[in-house]
């Protein structure tokens, strides 16, 4: 009853640890779960996302609306070295209706013969 009185103290990390643990222990290499280790990846984490979060709003066209969007995020993760590996996560929007021509060409251009998909993925970036 006494614990119920006393103003609950701020929280060291946001995100939920059995969360992290469960994502964790998902790596075969990982048996056991240190609770120091558990708790730095957590941290770590949170401080990952927040910096994201706050190059991708200076740096992104969201300032504007005062909002973070998806757009500034994925943008970060294609022009910012430091978030590159993270594009594959966080891809640019495409139109459905476009995503489905290219699936087209790619269908059409594999049964012809294997043409350099490398110059056609950048010139649907650069449309985009």
């Amino acid at each position: 009853a006494d614990m119920a009185a006393r103003p609950a103290e701020p929280r060291l990390v946001s995100l939920p640890l059995s969360r992290i643990r469960v994502i964790m222990k998902s790596s075969p290499e990982v048996s056991s779960i240190n609770q120091d280790a558990l708790f730095l990846t957590a941290k770590a984490t949170e401080l990952f996302v927040q910096y994201l979060a706050s190059y991708s709003y200076k740096h992104g066209r969201g300032k504007e609306k005062n909002a973070l969007t998806y757009t500034d995020l994925s943008h970060t993760a294609e022009e910012c070295e430091t978030f590159q590996f993270l594009a594959d996560i966080l891809p640019k929007k495409i139109l459905a209706s476009k995503y489905l021509k290219m699936l087209e060409k790619e269908k059409q251009d594999g049964e012809v013969g294997d043409n350099n998909e490398e110059d056609e993925e950048e010139e649907a970036e650069d449309k985009a």
